[in-house]
């Protein structure tokens, strides 16, 4: 076992999760290690390699291939780093499947919630038992997470909701998406609209179960929403990135969370945007290109 600090961040070998495995290499110490982890081995590996030698960096970082839709995958690492380092001290879940303009939302389905919901879930799952006392495990998420995004009839599925009927709601929307009821059913076109808010259900649902115990200890388990990050997944969709931020720029709000002392109890279990708590139930339902354009 080693008292040094373990991270890993999930979808990093580009964009937003490289800017946040870069912000922890620098924020933290000789002594710790930063594990930057995508699907690709050798954009993993030029991404680790490109990392360690920044000017910036302090922390070792190393390169560890994980596919997060492989569940016994993510299950695996969690065990290995419980026995080689005693547990981690910093998880970010960011992972995204890239959709583009003109292509079928249903045909995408599975590929979108499996990295979005079905790595979540397996993340939350392995990894929050391994969490040591005074860790920070976030969720990257968006504004589109709150519950009233949905129409109402569907929000029985989610409020309230613990881990394995969070999962089943999932498991239900992608059974719907197939089988053509989606929207017979109320749930919006566009997948990340659900995904978004499943995402924040799961993470509420663990923490209502850890809540006391973890704020005791000075541990946060928390959704976030980075706001408009312009990358190669987010670009397709928009005209103007005039309000846009850099993935460096919209790592700084996340940074924040995973490496201050203190945990705020108002973030805790909650989806958190630019240091402030966002209502679980707010938002309406609105057109479909309002849903797809919210960051």
């Amino acid at each position: 076992m080693t008292a040094s600090r373990i991270a890993l961040v999930t979808g990093a070998n580009q964009g937003l999760g490289r800017a946040l495995a870069e912000g922890l290499a620098a924020g933290l110490n000789p002594d710790d290690l930063v594990l930057l982890t995508g699907r690709d081995r050798q954009r993993v590996a030029d991404a680790a390699r490109e990392v360690a030698a920044a000017p910036a960096t302090r922390a070792r970082v190393s390169g560890e291939v994980l596919d997060v839709t492989d569940t016994d995958a993510v299950a695996r690492l969690a065990e290995e780093l419980r026995v080689r380092h005693g547990g981690v001290d910093i998880v970010v879940s960011n992972a995204v499947a890239r959709l583009l303009p003109g292509e079928s939302q249903a045909e995408r389905a599975d590929e979108y919630i499996d990295v979005s919901n079905t790595a979540t879930h397996a993340v939350l799952r392995s990894f929050g038992p391994v969490l040591r006392p005074g860790g920070r495990l976030l969720v990257v998420a968006s504004s589109l997470g709150t519950l009233g995004h949905l129409p109402k009839r569907l929000h029985h599925l989610f409020d309230g909701a613990d881990l394995d009927q969070v999962e089943y709601a999932v498991e239900s929307w992608r059974s719907a998406v197939h089988q053509g009821t989606a929207a017979e059913d109320g749930w919006p076109l566009w997948l990340n609209v659900p995904s978004k808010v499943a995402q924040v259900a799961a993470v509420r649902a663990v923490a209502a179960e850890r809540r006391d115990g973890d704020l005791a200890a000075g541990t946060l388990i928390a959704a976030v929403c980075p706001g408009m990050v312009d990358t190669a997944t987010s670009r397709p969709w928009f005209e103007d990135f005039s309000h846009a931020q850099s993935p460096a720029r919209a790592a700084e709000a996340v940074l924040s969370l995973l490496l201050s002392e203190r945990v705020d109890p108002a973030h805790y279990g909650e989806l958190v945007r630019f240091g402030t708590a966002l209502d679980w139930h707010s938002g309406t339902p609105s057109t479909e290109q309002d849903h797809l354009l919210t960051p």
